[in-house]
This record gives structure tokens, sequence and C-alpha cells, in this order.
């Protein structure tokens, strides 16, 4: 018995770390690809007239389909009914597929073809507030093309994301289980980290192209699909030799309104979708401001914002050590909003006032330590707040509520930056003082969340200030 348990694949640390390698190069590509065009802001506005609003609506479509027609909670049912090795592959041809549109949207040669036309003479409704969808009147066609390829994209990495968490289980369980999890988060992050450095350099090289890098990360994107495919031939083997799947459990229509009447879900849901929408968004602005603030090339405000997913992928496995030891979860809540809104604050005036870099640096570093502090608190929070039985459909509902503001505060904050700066054409000039402090404002709300949760916490008792191991 025990000779035929240890000829599974998965029992051999050789075979299940390269099943992780594989899976967590995929999405590794896959987060390249998201913040692909983010370091490109200003190129994107002088080469194809993408103002900021147009920025921010091309930002914000990648979670469309997730939120408007419930993509998030499709990609849950197929993973259930299809399995690993099928969704796989099918979330990594789908981010194939819209990061190709996506590139083709920007490159010159759609600026001469007759689908910019067809492009220019649809999807013009007007910039208003009851107009939810990415596309308004007057938005470039490059940029309206853009966005259809980002939220089919946005389809595959969602997908993407859920299925590698569950094929982490499936290789797994009852190995390092956790420190596999705490790898993959770590090495997407520094997905975002590559594009900020990488991004810039690439468009750059003679003559400059705002199309070559998104080329790059298309043709990444089909490795990335290459390593889900030799996933598959490993998991049908390892099926072959009788492990399943640890399913979650299923969305329930049934339970929804269950859980939303639970005071603590919507604690949890807002804290999630307010940190959330202060960082995410903040990102796709991030070198862009860090050059009209400092005066900087986007190499070189690449360069010094690198160290913001890099070092909140370092601090992330910790701090989940030390919640799983200590505990203090609703504190670590509460730390991490205050120091994102002390960064905020700094990006808003203290940085324009001085044009320090070692300030930036310095604020950069600590948001970092902000974005691993709530994640790594929040997300094992959830089972103390919520009944087992409802778990997996609050997860889903929690994903679906982050969404709308991932989806939102782009076009939020495009729209403020284009009003607070009246008549500037150089990307270069922006005066980002209000949409910083728009953000700082998210990480107040946050903050006041994060009290709510504390004290009904020392009212009820859920435990979250005690440690996950007893």
């Amino acid at each position: 018995m025990v000779e035929e348990f240890q000829k599974k694949l998965s029992d051999s640390p050789a075979m299940r770390w390269t099943a992780l390698v594989l899976l967590a190069t995929a999405m590794f590509f896959g987060y390249i690809f998201v913040d692909i065009l983010s370091p490109l802001m200003d190129l994107l506005q002088t080469q194809r007239g993408w103002d900021p609003v147009s920025f921010g609506h091309y930002a914000g479509s990648e979670p469309f389909l997730n939120v408007f027609v419930f993509f998030l909670i499709f990609a849950g049912i197929i993973l259930d009914k299809m399995g690993v090795r099928f969704t796989a592959i099918l979330s990594g041809s789908v981010m194939v597929l819209g990061a190709a549109i996506n590139w083709y949207a920007v490159t010159e040669s759609f600026e001469t073809s007759s689908l910019k036309t067809f492009v220019d003479g649809i999807l013009n409704l007007p910039d208003a507030w009851w107009n939810i969808t990415p596309w308004f009147r007057g938005m470039p066609a490059s940029a309206k093309f853009a966005a259809i390829g980002f939220m089919i994209f946005g389809c595959g990495t969602e997908m993407a994301g859920i299925t590698v968490s569950r094929g982490i289980v499936k290789w797994f369980a009852g190995h390092e289980m956790a420190l596999a999890m705490g790898v993959e988060m770590a090495i997407a992050r520094v997905g975002v980290a590559v594009v900020m450095l990488g991004s810039p350099a690439i468009a750059h090289i003679t003559p400059i192209s705002v199309s070559r890098p998104v080329a790059f990360a298309l043709l990444l994107l089909c490795i990335g699909l290459i390593c889900f495919i030799s996933y598959g031939f490993m998991d049908k083997k390892l099926d072959a030799q009788g492990v399943k799947e640890e399913k979650d459990e299923p969305f329930k229509v049934k339970d929804i309104g269950k859980i939303l009447s639970l005071k603590m879900f919507w604690l949890v849901a807002l804290l999630c979708v307010l940190y959330y929408s202060a960082i995410f968004p903040f990102q796709k602005y991030a070198i862009n401001m860090l050059q009209c603030n400092l005066d900087f090339s986007a190499e070189a405000a690449g360069r010094v914002f690198f160290v913001f997913p890099l070092g909140a992928a370092a601090v992330t496995p910790f701090l989940g050590n030390y919640l799983d030891r200590k505990g203090k979860g609703a504190s670590m809540m509460i730390l991490g909003a205050i120091l994102m809104i002390l960064c905020h604050l700094t990006f808003a005036f203290i940085v324009p006032a001085t044009h320090s870099v070692i300030i930036t640096f310095i604020a950069i570093i600590v948001l970092g330590i902000s974005f691993s502090l709530v994640p790594a608190a929040m997300w094992p929070s959830v089972p103390k707040l919520i009944d087992n039985k409802l778990l997996g459909s609050a997860y889903a509902l929690i994903f679906w509520i982050q969404n709308i503001g991932l989806y939102a505060f782009p076009m939020i904050i495009g729209s403020i930056l284009h009003a607070c700066n009246p008549g500037v054409t150089d990307p270069l000039k922006y005066n980002y003082t209000i949409p910083m402090c728009v953000f700082a404002s998210l990480g107040v709300l946050a903050l006041i969340l994060g009290f709510a949760l504390k004290a009904l916490d020392l009212k009820k008792g859920y435990g979250l200030e005690e440690p996950n191991i007893k």
C-alpha cells in the first residue's frame, strides 16, 4: 500500500514543484500583460491620442465581463464541471486571444486599417454617469478596440487565477501547500515589477513603439499557454493514478440572500473593494505620476516603482507566518490602511513639493508593506466570519464586488485627472494631487471599516485577533 502511494506523481517533490513552476510561469506572464501598458501612458497619448479619460476607460475594461456578465461565476462552474486540466488550457487560450486583439489595436497597422474606421463608427455612447461600458463618443478607435481585447483577456486571467489555486491544492495536498501558494503569489507579483522595468525599455528601443512591449507580452502569453498544455499532460497522468481534485464549494444562488444579510460579510467585502481599488488602479497611473512629479523618464520611474511589487512579494510570506502563529488579523488590516493613507498623501503633497527621490522610494516601500499586510490578514479571516457552508459563495461574491471597484476606479481616476488639468496636453505635466487624495480617501474609508470589524470581533468573538495555528 505504501509503495503504491509513493508511486503517485504528486509524491515526487521534483514532479509537484515542476507542476507548480508550469502553473506559476503562466500566471507570471499573465500578470505581466495586465500592466504592460501602465508605464506607457505618455506614449499612448502622444502616439495614439489616448487622453487620461480614454486610458482610464481602457484600464477599467479588464474586469467588465466579470462584473456585468458574471463571468467569474461561470468560470467557477466550468472549473467544477471540466476540471483543472481543461480549464487551464481554456483560460490560457482566452488570454492569448484577448491579448492578440489588444496588441493589434495599438499597432500602426490598425491605424491605417478599415477596421479603425468601422470601430470609430460604433460604441459611441455619451460619456455620462449611466454609461457603464468602457466606451464613449470621442474615445480613440485604438482605445475602444484595445478595451475589447483587454476585457476578453480579463476573463481568461480570472479563470486562470482560480484554476491555478485548484491545481496547487491537487498537487500539494498533504505536502507543502501553504508554501506552494505563497511562492505562486510571490512569482505573480514579481511580474508587475518586471513590467514596470521592461515595458518602457522595450518601447523606447529605436524606433520608439508603444506596440512593441505588447507584442513581447503576447509572445510570453503564448509560452504560458504552452506551460498550461504541458501541465495538462502531467495532470492527466496524475488523474490516471487516482488522484481526485479537492473541489471548492460551488456558488449557490440560494445562498446570496443569506450572505448579503450578514453584517460581517459587508464589512469584509467593502474593506476588500476599497483597499484593492486604492492599489491596483493606482498601479495603472503610478509611472506617469512619478514622471510628472519627479521629471523622470518612464524607464527611471519604472526602476523606482520596481520595489513596490517586489517588496510586497518578499514580505507577504513572513506576514502570513506571523498571522498563523501570533494572530492580530484585524490589527494588521488597520495598520495596512493607515500606511496606505500616509503613502498616498505623501504622493499628493510631499513628493510634488520636495521632488525628493528618497521620500518617494520610502513611500513606495511602505506602500508595498501595506499591500502585504491587508491581503495577508483579510483572506484567512473570511473563514472565521462566514459559515463554512456559505464560504464558496461568499468568496465568489467578494471577488465580484472587488471587481466592481477595479472596473470603476481606473475610469474615475482618469476622468478626475483630466478634469483637474484643463488644457494640459503634455502627458508629463499632469497634477496628480486630487487623484492621490481620492486614493487616500479610499484608505480612510477602509480604516473606518477596519475599526468596525475589530469592534464587532471584540463583541462577537470571531477570533480575528487569534492565531490560526492553535
